[in-house]
């Protein structure tokens, strides 16, 4: 049986590392595949010269690692917020993102559904028109650069489970792949394993991490809900060969915060489950 790569998200280190900092600690703890986080000060292409941009470059291409996906995590911008600026500024930093992408040879983007959690939302179809607009420009943004732009299933937004994802991919084009977040789905008690069948070849790129259904976070695997076995079994039917990345955030910053732990610890329990072990 073919085993699956696993990737490290940099997400533990926002504000400890810059992203190339942040690479370099998870190739000390033996990985070679990372998702990188976009979102200031750790990655923020807009401010980046373009020496900084090439050390990225030589980084990786001298160590012969590689990227398996940019994710922006959209803690201060909404590309379907009310205001048009902030949707134009959200595309903007989606564009820059590409084109980064696109310099040091990593093949996904992830775009997430802009957060709902205001007393009175705009009408769900407004913020779907706005979100497939938006995401079919980012399309003809990427068009040639060899990025795929992919879309994340997360709790908060509008668009929350597997189904949504696949509908909405639908409607941006055929372009468009799937971002699929395990701990996310199963935090509002989809079943991950059917998700994943039901996704199928859209599928391009995995999150996975843990929670409880009291509390959202992302933790390390095995202290929550979130089973890692199923899911392979699922990815194996479907012939998933892409990366799963272990996207634990645990800020590097705060005292008692063990993200190298909580790291290695996941990856034992993905091992276990039929991943590459880490080296």
């Amino acid at each position: 049986m073919t085993k699956l790569e696993v990737a490290a998200s940099t997400f533990p280190f926002l504000y400890s590392h810059d992203g190339l900092g942040a690479m370099k600690h998870l190739q000390g703890l033996g990985y070679d595949i990372f998702e990188l986080m976009v979102f200031p000060p750790h990655c923020w292409p807009r401010e980046m010269s373009a020496e900084q941009r090439k050390e990225y470059k030589i980084w990786l291409d001298g160590e012969g690692l590689r990227i398996s996906s940019f994710c922006y995590p959209l803690l201060d911008n909404n590309p379907n917020g009310v205001d048009k600026l902030m949707r134009e500024y959200t595309l903007d930093r989606y564009r820059e993102a590409i084109d980064f992408a696109a310099e040091l040879s990593c093949p996904y983007v992830v775009a997430i559904p802009g957060p709902v959690n205001s007393l009175i939302n705009p009408p769900h179809q407004w913020m779907l028109d706005w979100f497939v607009e938006g995401m079919k420009a980012l399309v003809d943004h990427a068009n040639g650069t060899g990025v795929e732009l992919l879309l994340e299933n997360v709790p908060f937004t509008y668009l929350p489970t597997a189904q949504d994802m696949v509908d909405t991919a639908n409607l941006i084009g055929p372009e468009v792949g799937i971002n699929f977040d395990v701990c996310n789905s199963a935090f509002i008690k989809e079943d991950p394993a059917a998700a994943i069948r039901m996704m199928g070849d859209k599928l391009k790129n995995v999150h996975i991490s843990d929670s409880g259904y009291d509390e959202f976070v992302h933790a390390r695997l095995g202290t929550g809900v979130v089973d890692p076995g199923p899911v392979f079994e699922a990815l194996t039917d479907i012939g998933y060969s892409g990366a799963t990345v272990l996207e634990i955030i645990a800020d590097a910053l705060q005292p008692g915060a063990d993200p190298d732990g909580d790291i290695k610890a996941s990856h034992k329990i993905l091992a276990d489950a039929g991943w590459n072990p880490l080296p």
